[in-house]
């Protein structure tokens, strides 16, 4: 559901413990396995925990993997089975609470569709984090902690950012794009509007179900390779 700190939305949407928002279970079970098999219901009471802890004033850097099991009902070592410290356990709680990403076969679509697809993405990240107090918590403390803030960029955001780099240079290459301005601004231009509104203007409305789809028919118009001029 979310998608934290600002790069985190450019880029961070049954059976849960109480705190968990609704989507986390099926996120937990599409996580992939690490070592011996896991207990499901420890591994959501954890997340849950730390959510719970989240949402009753505790500042992301002060959570403390002792403070984390207690609240889950659970020992410290369940938790180190799991996660080796504090800061990857945030970061698969991070991970978890994401919006789904595009499905890829839509990403090999047309150009156009995959970009539209990009900033459903972030806003339907913005929704969530505007439902749910627990992923505004997050999103505003992330950057109190850098190597977290560190390791969630390199393992989530920057993957977004070359995925976003390798769909640009796919609509140049088909010339669909104008070549002659550097991919990562093209990128900055397609999120831009998307997150002016979900992270200057937080009170921007977002439900429109074709505001993606209306930024980017703006900005491929306006990207648009332009026809050599006639010559004199």
């Amino acid at each position: 559901m979310t998608r934290t700190g600002e790069e985190a939305v450019a880029g961070v949407a049954a059976g849960v413990p109480a705190g968990v928002p609704a989507g986390v279970p099926d996120a937990a079970a599409a996580a992939p396995r690490r070592g011996r098999p896991r207990s499901e219901a420890a591994e959501q009471a954890i997340v849950g925990a730390v959510l719970r802890l989240l949402e009753q004033g505790y500042p992301l850097a002060l959570l403390s993997i002792e403070g984390i099991a207690g609240e889950a009902g659970v020992g410290k070592a369940t938790i180190y089975r799991r996660w080796p410290n504090k800061e990857e356990l945030l970061l698969d709680v991070l991970q978890r609470l994401d919006e789904p990403e595009p499905d890829p076969a839509l990403l090999s679509a047309s150009v156009r569709d995959a970009l539209v697809a990009a900033l459903e993405f972030l806003r339907r990240a913005a929704l969530a984090r505007r439902s749910h107090s627990s992923l505004a918590l997050i999103s505003n403390e992330l950057r109190s902690m850098p190597e977290l803030y560190r390791r969630y960029h390199e393992k989530v955001i920057e993957p977004r950012r070359e995925r976003m780099r390798q769909l640009l240079a796919r609509g140049v290459a088909q010339g669909e794009i104008r070549g002659d301005i550097d991919l990562d601004l093209l990128g900055e231009l397609v999120i831009g509007p998307m997150l002016s509104r979900t992270l200057l203007r937080p009170g921007a409305p977002l439900e429109d179900p074709t505001l993606s789809a209306t930024i980017v028919d703006t900005l491929l118009q306006g990207l648009a390779p332009q026809p050599s001029a006639d010559p004199v």
